[in-house]
């Protein structure tokens, strides 16, 4: 590996796990507790994150800084959901482009909302309650204006803090 390589993959790792630390204090300290859980605007650091560093270290900040939130804030049961929901978050966005926000990155918010609702309603009315039952699943899907609060306030997190990075030329002098 030359040393460009090495120093190119040192950064990735250390803006993901820059990004997993955020992640994790957005999600976790920074929250509004809801019936099933809590609402936060971690989500938009995810989007951020996988703005600007390729996939595979998107997933790992999303799937890190997340899952970390879920078990040291008190909601282990969560953990499973997050993962994949986070990982597959990640996949909304994409780094190839010289700024943020841009038009399929902010198109990418649209199936997040519907994979978080969705996600984590089934998760709760079939893993939590232990089975299938269209009660519960219905029940669960009662948290679904919490989590719209959460794409939405995610949604301001990503799109001020994107523009400003665009602003000042972030993704285009090459630093990351």
């Amino acid at each position: 590996m030359t040393r460009t390589a090495q120093t190119d993959k040192i950064k990735k790792m250390v803006l993901t796990s820059l990004f997993s630390a955020l992640i994790f204090v957005f999600t976790a300290y920074i929250h509004v507790p809801t019936g099933a859980g809590y609402t936060h605007a971690g989500d938009g650091l995810i989007y951020l994150a996988a703005s600007i560093l390729p996939t595979p270290y998107a997933i790992a900040a999303g799937v890190i800084g997340g899952g970390l939130a879920d078990g040291l804030s008190g909601f282990p049961i969560w953990i499973p959901a997050t993962i994949v929901i986070k990982a597959i978050t990640a996949l909304f966005f994409t780094n190839k482009s010289d700024k943020i926000i841009t038009k399929r990155n902010l198109l990418g918010i649209i199936p997040s909302l519907i994979l978080c609702v969705v996600g984590y309603s089934l998760y709760e009315g079939i893993v939590i309650t232990k089975g299938f039952s269209t009660a519960a699943i219905i029940a669960a899907f009662g948290q679904t204006p919490a989590y719209c609060v959460q794409i939405a306030a995610s949604t301001v997190l990503f799109i001020v803090t994107g523009l400003a990075l665009d602003k000042s030329g972030l993704k285009k002098s090459h630093l990351i």
